[in-house]
């Protein structure tokens, strides 16, 4: 394909990315409803732990999920179908009668989240031209920032009209299907990917997605994705779960794991709660929040110029030097009960850390470490991981913070700086090495057995 992008090209990965956008929007936008939720339904606070992470669950299964459906259905159609699930979980929540109703939304929504933090960049990464494909996946990512900081801006102004707080959690979590419907709409006018055309034999309908998306030589990429899926049916082509992968294995479930521990999803969740712990107001803590989101966008935008130069791992341990910092201040900050006013800086400076460390690391670092023909599956497993430990955080860090307030607080100082500890011991640099290097360095190449390796090494 072309090096240069077309029209065709630019309109469709900016549909794709939108799912970004709503991943971000709905990750974020419960935290301006927290309060009103507890009142409505007279929570505890294991019960809101529980109606924060519903969503979360549901981000597992449609995770899981999510590779067998585009294999069969085509990243488009699949799109489609996630895209419904947000519009449905968003109406569904608006106008929820009980607790109940309002837990099986949420869990819809999270098919959706799930779903398209698997679809979307591997779609992208399908139309996308070579040369463009890691600033163009990128996108995605920087979407789901966006969408982050859209939803505490959302959240602010619908406190502007003070509707009370039993209606409005109403419209914060309805005001999604808005968006929603225009990503149902758009997605309506882009292609399927090529790969999934060519992998249904319908070669003809390929080549002409092909000439659309700007392909100078649409035969001979055809012949190369031909060549390229006949490669991946190969009989050896490979489970996960073999000794030889222990240590890629390893370093994605550390990863992934230490990305929820250290707290940030529990803090974007529940942010307002944290703003009120301190005393703030209520339009205080939204207007905070919008200064927090806008914080994560600048981190992760300069975070994704420097991973390059300055290599991953060290990014992850600036990145663990800062969030302690920050983390022990406001941990420190509600044990003694005093400097409430300087709690805003530090969880700026916290939130922009991880950003520019885990924020941005995790998801290149998962896509480096594992060869080829278990990509997808360490993939998976990392998002899976992510995944399941944001649930168990998000759901445990309200009834922590109401025995103590610096109790998370302190307990994610300590995953930090474990984490610093592990990633300086164990952790391998992979910025500027090839992947074949990596894949040697970490054991994972053919051993001389397998003759076709031997013979790809050969030529």
């Amino acid at each position: 394909m072309t090096n240069t992008l077309n029209g065709t090209l630019i309109r469709t990965v900016f549909v794709a990315a939108l799912g970004g956008s709503l991943l971000g929007f709905d990750t974020a936008v419960i935290a301006g409803s927290t309060h009103g939720l507890t009142q409505m339904f007279n929570l505890s606070p294991s019960e809101l732990g529980f109606t924060v992470s519903a969503a979360l669950w549901g981000t597992v299964l449609g995770a899981m999920a999510a590779g067998s459906m585009g294999r069969v259905l085509g990243g488009r159609t699949s799109l489609l179908i996630l895209a419904s699930c947000y519009l449905i979980s968003a109406l569904g929540c608006a106008f929820s009668s009980s607790w109940t109703w309002l837990l099986i939304f949420r869990f819809v929504g999270g098919l959706g989240m799930g779903g398209s933090s698997v679809i979307a960049p591997v779609y992208i990464a399908e139309i996308a031209p070579a040369a463009w494909r890691g600033r163009l996946v990128g996108a995605f990512q920087i979407n789901i920032i966006g969408g982050i900081l859209l939803a505490y801006l959302s959240n602010y102004v619908i406190g502007l009209f003070a509707l009370g707080e039993l209606v409005e959690w109403r419209w914060q979590l309805g005001i999604a299907a808005a968006p929603a419907a225009l990503f149902l709409l758009m997605l309506v006018g882009i292609p399927q990917s090529p790969r999934w055309l060519v992998a249904q034999g319908r070669l003809e309908e390929a080549e002409h997605v092909l000439r659309k998306l700007g392909s100078e030589k649409p035969l001979g990429e055809l012949a190369s994705i031909r060549a390229s899926l006949e490669a991946d049916a190969g009989p050896s082509s490979d489970r996960l779960f073999q000794w030889r992968y222990r240590r890629p294995i390893l370093l994605a479930l550390v990863l992934a794991m230490f990305n929820q521990l250290i707290g940030i999803n529990a803090v974007l969740y529940y942010l307002n709660d944290i703003f009120a712990m301190a005393g703030f107001d209520r339009t205080s803590q939204n207007a905070q929040a919008v200064a927090v989101g806008a914080t994560m966008l600048i981190s992760t935008l300069i975070a994704l110029s420097l991973i390059d130069k300055f290599g991953r791992r060290t990014l992850l341990l600036v990145g663990s030097v800062g969030l302690a910092i920050c983390l022990a201040a406001i941990a420190t900050i509600f044990h003694i009960q005093q400097y409430q006013s300087t709690l805003l800086m530090f969880l700026v400076g916290y939130v922009a850390f991880f950003s520019f460390s885990q924020g941005a690391v995790i998801w290149v670092y998962l896509s480096e470490i594992f060869p080829d023909r278990v990509r997808a599956q360490g993939q998976s497993l990392g998002s899976s991981t992510h995944w399941v430990m944001n649930a168990i955080v998000s759901a445990a860090f309200p009834v922590i913070a109401t025995q103590s307030q610096s109790g998370p607080f302190f307990m994610f100082l300590v995953m930090v700086i474990l984490q610093f500890l592990v990633v300086l011991m164990f952790f391998p640099e992979t910025s500027g090495v090839r992947l074949e290097d990596i894949q040697r360095r970490l054991g994972t190449t053919d051993g001389p057995e397998n003759p076709v390796a031997v013979a790809r090494e050969a030529q």
